[in-house]
């Protein structure tokens, strides 16, 4: 697709287009927007909307992006997630990233945690599967 019926489509889809589109380098706005629905708005994948939209939201606040931030939590409401689903995403994406901090700076080895988890995983699905707790 090239720029003008990228446009077309997008008012098609939505009523408007975006200003920022305009900033788009031409040759790159068609396979940017077959992305965008292909993955991000397709009904189609393995990942329901409303969990994609929360993923995203997750990523987008631990990589401190508001526009993405912004645009996710919508997208979310707009797919029903509740204000609870959208905390939830928020605290896995913090939990995620201070996790991921301290290991890192730590410099914890990483063998060592891949065998600590599988083996603590392993005796918690003997008991009953980690997602049935609460």
């Amino acid at each position: 697709m090239n720029k003008q019926e990228v446009i077309q489509e997008l008012e098609r889809t939505f009523g408007k287009v975006p200003g920022w589109i305009d900033d788009l380098p031409e040759e790159e706005v068609g396979e940017l927007w077959t992305l965008m629905k292909k993955v991000q708005l397709s009904p189609n994948t393995a990942i329901p909307p409303k969990y994609k939209e929360l993923i995203g939201l997750a990523v987008a606040a631990t990589i401190h992006c508001r526009y993405c931030t912004f645009f996710h939590t919508e997208a979310a409401k707009a797919n029903g997630a509740t204000e609870d689903e959208i905390k939830d995403a928020l605290m896995m994406g913090a939990l995620t990233n201070l996790f991921s901090t301290y290991l890192n700076g730590s410099q914890y080895d990483l063998e060592q945690f891949k065998r600590e988890t599988r083996d603590m995983l392993e005796k918690a699905r003997e008991k009953e599967p980690v997602s049935a707790r609460r």
